[in-house]
């Protein structure tokens, strides 16, 4: 008999570390072919190719040292919940060499043994911070996150 919650940590471990080491194609294989990855700081990616340039283009080419570590990976075979940590350096300009460390908790829908939908929750404020952001640049990005909750909720 199949164990939900260990397949489910399995499929995250090799997702999570696969976007770590930059392979976008081995994290969007993670996923059905229109699947979606709701990132927190760049939105929402459907598909496996829009996935695969995420993780290429936008995660490494604005960070490296990636670490991404699960604990307490939960599910029932449709849905999952993990805690994580995960840390890197950041490339941006202005930031460059700077270490960010934050925690959250991702949401995962399942769908025929894949991720059909990743999401994430955890306190953006705390990651531009450790990148020396201005407090209105931070205020400025908060903000524009929090008006895309109000409208996902209605």
């Amino acid at each position: 008999m199949s164990d939900p919650g260990s397949e489910f940590r399995a499929l995250l471990e090799r997702m999570t570390q696969a976007i770590c080491r930059g392979e976008g194609a081995a994290a969007a294989a993670c996923f059905v072919a229109e699947g979606v990855y709701h990132d927190g700081f760049y939105g929402e990616f459907r598909g496996r190719e829009a996935i695969r340039k995420m993780v290429e283009e936008h995660f490494h080419g604005h960070a490296s040292d990636f670490t991404w570590t699960l604990s307490d990976a939960l599910s029932d075979g449709t849905i999952g919940y993990a805690r994580y940590a995960f840390s890197y350096k950041a490339k941006i300009a202005g930031s460059e060499d700077k270490q960010v460390y934050f925690s959250g908790i991702a949401q995962v829908r399942l769908k025929s043994g894949l991720i059909e939908r990743y999401g994430e929750v955890f306190d953006r404020g705390v990651a531009l911070a450790q990148m020396n952001f201005a407090p209105e640049r931070i205020a400025k990005s908060l903000a524009r996150w929090a008006a895309e909750e109000i409208r996902a909720q209605k």
